[in-house]
């Protein structure tokens, strides 16, 4: 491929994904917010989740499905959604609260945390929005108004919102926004397992980004497991990895 048919694909691809928001922009709603998470299936970190309204004009090329660009490609794009997103936001839960409430309700939560931040900095640039957050600054009142109107959600739908939402599956690869976010949560997880494998070295956080590679496993048996590892996530596991859980199989 050319290197003009590669820019005329793209700018197919473009228009082909704004499709959601199109329909939306041409029923009035302005303010749209995809929404998308990172880190659902890894053994270990964080999972991150972020929230993007972008203009209607945004016209940055390649933005698709974070799983089908590589690193160096969405470090690219990440700086050019945040520079050009009317607002974004991200919020993320740990490992802690994951096994807390398993993966679910963490993923939800966390993509209510980054709704909320992102509508708090489209209020700051509108300032006839409404500034919308609870008293610990991380969640979403049920009943109040929030001035995102209309969230497009990669196959989840989120409770306690009073506001209209999308859920779309495979939304990463069918809506720009929901790309654009799948983008910000993937690249901000990375960038917070690199600075782990620095914290917690053994385990190739750094290259595996908490996902069970077998190194990862290996550094699970000679190292045991860190705060930051699923300790329901590793439970599954151990029946078909043996000692999975080496020296700490007696702390889960």
């Amino acid at each position: 491929m050319t290197k003009k048919e590669r820019e005329k694909y793209l700018q197919k691809r473009l228009f082909e994904m704004q499709e959601f928001e199109r329909e939306l922009h041409l029923q009035g709603i302005k303010y749209i917010g995809g929404v998308d998470e990172a880190g659902r299936g890894p053994l270990a970190g964080p999972v991150v989740a972020a929230c993007v309204v972008l203009p209607q004009d945004f016209d940055v090329l390649g933005v698709d499905d974070s799983k089908k660009l590589t690193e160096k490609k969405r470090e690219i794009l990440y700086d050019k959604i945040v520079e050009k997103a009317i607002a974004y936001g991200v919020g993320m839960e740990d490992a802690d609260v994951i096994d807390s409430i398993n993966i679910l309700q963490a993923t939800k939560s966390a993509m209510r945390k980054a709704v909320v931040k992102a509508n708090n900095m489209l209020a700051e640039k509108n300032p006839g929005a409404v500034r919308f957050v609870r008293a610990d600054k991380s969640d979403v009142v049920a009943g109040e108004a929030i001035s995102i109107e209309h969230l497009l959600i990669d196959a989840i739908k989120l409770e306690n919102f009073n506001v209209s939402q999308t859920a779309i599956v495979k939304g990463d690869s069918k809506s720009l926004s929901i790309a654009a976010a799948s983008i910000i949560a993937k690249v901000y997880r990375d960038r917070i397992m690199v600075n782990y494998a620095a914290k917690y070295p053994g385990y190739l956080f750094e290259k595996n980004k908490g996902y069970g590679t077998e190194a990862h496993y290996e550094g699970i048996e000679e190292n045991g497991i860190t705060p930051i590892h699923r300790r329901s996530f590793l439970k599954k596991f151990r029946d078909h990895h043996g000692t999975i859980m080496g020296k700490s199989d007696d702390k889960i």
